[in-house]
C-alpha cells in the first residue's frame, strides 16, 4: 500500500496539479487499489452502506483507521476534508489534500483554530461538494469513548446545511495502529440525515447518539463487543 502511494503520486501528478479532478481520480484510483489487494490479500472486504449523498452537505464522521477515510471519499462524488494541519506536510497525502483545498486546523488553538476553520469553509464554499469531518477530531479505537469536538456544531450552525452522519466498524479489521489485519467486511455507513435548524447542544447529542450506536452495531457484526473493556482512546 505505501509502496503504490508515491507511484499513484507520480503518475497523476501533471492531471492533479492542474485540475482537482485529476486530482480526485488519483486518490479514488489508489484507494480501489487498496480496496482490491486488502481483499486479495488479508480477507477484508469494503462495503459502503446507506444513501450517499450528492450534493452540498456537511459529512460528520467516525474515524478508527486510514482505511474509513479512503472508503468515504471514494463513495463521495466531491469530497474535500476537514483535518490537523500535520496532515500537510506528509508525503504525497498533504501534497494531494492541498490541490483538493482540504481544510487544514491547528488543534493547539482551539478557539482560533475554529473561528479559522469557519472562516477557511467559507472561501472554498465555491466548490460545492461535501465537507467531511471527524467530529471526534482523531481516530478512536473500537470500545474507546472519547468527546465529539464542538467544532462540528459550530459547522452546523454556520453552513446551515444538512449534516450526514457516517457511522464506521472498520477498526475492528484494519487497527490504527499497527501492521495487523483481520478478515472480514469492513463498513462504512451513512446515515439518515440530520437537517438544519436544531440548536448546537441538541444537534451534537443527536449526532453522538447515531454515531455511536450505529457504530457499535457495526462493531459487533464485525465481532467485537463494544460494550466490554474499553480501550483509551
Amino acid at each position: 500500500m505505501y509502496l503504490m502511494m508515491p507511484i499513484f503520486g507520480l503518475v497523476f501528478a501533471p492531471w492533479a496539479i492542474f485540475s482537482k479532478k485529476g486530482a480526485r481520480v488519483c486518490c479514488k484510483s489508489y484507494s480501489r487499489y487498496v480496496f482490491w489487494t486488502a481483499r486479495l490479500l488479508v480477507g477484508i472486504r469494503c462495503e459502503v452502506r446507506g444513501t450517499v449523498p450528492q450534493g452540498e452537505v456537511l459529512i460528520a464522521a467516525k474515524h478508527q483507521s486510514f482505511l474509513d477515510i479512503m472508503m468515504i471519499f471514494t463513495a463521495l462524488p466531491t469530497a474535500k476534508f476537514i483535518m490537523k494541519r500535520e496532515i500537510l506536510y506528509t508525503p504525497v497525502i498533504g501534497q494531494y489534500a492541498k490541490l483538493l483545498d482540504c481544510v487544514a486546523v491547528d488543534r493547539g488553538k482551539r478557539g482560533a483554530a475554529i473561528q479559522k476553520m469557519v472562516e477557511d469553509v467559507e472561501a472554498g464554499r465555491q466548490d460545492a461538494g461535501q465537507l467531511i469531518i471527524y467530529s471526534q477530531g482523531t481516530r478512536v479505537a473500537p470500545g474507546a469513548k472519547k468527546e465529539y469536538k464542538v467544532g462540528t456544531g459550530v459547522l452546523y450552525e454556520q453552513l446551515n446545511q444538512t449534516c450526514v452522519p457516517v457511522a464506521t466498524n472498520v477498526g475492528v479489521l484494519w487497527p490504527r495502529t499497527g501492521i495487523g489485519r483481520k478478515p472480514g467486511t469492513a463498513v462504512v455507513e451513512f446515515l439518515d440525515p440530520i437537517e438544519p435548524g436544531l440548536g448546537r447542544e441538541s444537534f451534537m447529542e443527536t449526532l453522538e447518539t447515531r454515531v455511536e450506536a450505529k457504530s457499535d452495531e457495526l462493531m459487533r457484526e464485525a465481532g467485537f463487543e463494544p460494550d466490554g473493556l474499553h480501550q483509551n482512546a
